[in-house]
């Protein structure tokens, strides 16, 4: 698969004034962006700035009114959502889409098995068969999951299913995974766990994330951009952001913690 660093500059993913309408109302306007190959990229803002929005039509989920989105050098603007996985965009969910009734190991199996080609009903090489289970097995190793291979999915906890979760859209071998409220209803320390497996994911894979939770957007992200009301209202270092007149006004009346981490700066 095309490595998406070698595209477009060093961007794995470029928005060229992306908007999104729902009848009369404007809910992304003209959003432009790039993120960088390698990048922790997080996407922020108040409630209904249209993050969900956007990620939805990155993901081919939504389809966009206007503008263009280039990923891996090709314009996937168009493309529905099983073509742009198969580019290499993956994506985890707020809510995980796991099989509760399979294990652990099934569930990373099988994703890896339609990454491979594999029809559901077609019986594969046992050459084959071995590569997808030695994938499976690696995988569980660097979520952190091996010793729970056997159990079900329906068995763990929030945060060990949000751990499976990224298995699962690793097994389709991404350059870019779109992480959607990564560290949501997690305790402090199931999200403590989460950020350090993050870190060990490789440098190479490029992460865009949506995520309220401030504090862990300021440990994990290496570049921001923050959405207000739809539109881009600033974008750069965490250390700019902070910084930003813009962001602070965008965040008034979000509460103290808020305003905390904004006085840091």
């Amino acid at each position: 698969m095309t490595d998406a660093r070698e595209q477009l500059d060093g961007s794995a993913l470029e928005l060229r004034e992306v908007s999104k309408r729902y009848g009369e109302l404007l809910v992304l306007d003209a959003v432009s962006l790039s993120v960088a190959a390698g990048a922790r990229h997080a996407l922020i803002g108040p409630n209904g700035a249209g993050k969900s929005t956007l990620f939805h039509v990155i993901a081919g989920t939504e389809r966009s009114t206007g503008g263009r989105i280039i990923f891996a050098g090709t314009d996937i603007t168009r493309r529905p959502e099983h073509r742009r996985t198969q580019l290499g965009l993956g994506r985890t969910f707020q809510q995980t889409s796991l099989f509760d009734r399979l294990t652990v190991l099934e569930n990373v199996e099988l994703a890896a098995q339609q990454q491979a080609g594999d029809a559901h009903w077609a019986v594969p090489s046992l050459r084959r068969r071995n590569h997808v289970h030695e994938r499976t097995r690696e995988l569980l190793g660097r979520v952190g999951l091996t010793q729970l291979a056997a159990s079900p999915a329906g068995a763990l906890s929030h945060g060990r299913r949000r751990q499976l979760d990224v298995a699962v859209s690793l097994a389709t071998d991404p350059t870019l995974v779109l992480m959607d409220e990564p560290t949501a209803g997690m305790s402090n320390d199931e999200a403590r766990s989460f950020l350090a497996m993050i870190a060990t994911l490789p440098e190479s894979l490029t992460i865009l994330m949506v995520e309220h939770d401030m504090d862990v957007v300021f440990e994990l992200a290496t570049w921001i951009s923050v959405l207000d009301a739809g539109r881009l209202i600033a974008d750069g270092t965490p250390e700019v952001i902070r910084r930003s007149q813009a962001v602070q006004d965008a965040y008034l009346g979000e509460g103290e913690h808020i305003a905390e981490l904004f006085r840091r700066a």
